[in-house]
């Protein structure tokens, strides 16, 4: 039988690396992010926000460590229109 709800999916985004860290006094190392994000895919979640890479080196270095050992997700970071100084 087809309904319009056979074709829908839940996409799950999650955003606790980005989020978590804007925290005061919480800040997560390469190797708990690389836990988080194992964990978040054994889960099965679609996308997970790991940080602002264009804003921040050390953001841009976890999504790329990420991205390169997660492959069932899609691994994003946060970007702004807004240009850097």
């Amino acid at each position: 039988m087809h309904n319009e709800y056979t074709e829908s999916k839940v996409i799950i985004f999650d955003t606790t690396m980005r989020d978590g860290e804007l925290m005061p006094g919480i800040k997560m190392n390469a190797d708990q992010k690389m836990s988080i994000a194992e964990l978040l895919n054994q889960m099965r979640v679609d996308v997970i926000e790991v940080g602002y890479p264009g804003a921040f080196r050390k953001d841009f270095d976890e999504i790329s460590m990420i991205s390169k050992n997660v492959k069932e997700a899609t691994i994003c970071g946060l970007s702004s229109a807004a240009q850097q100084k």
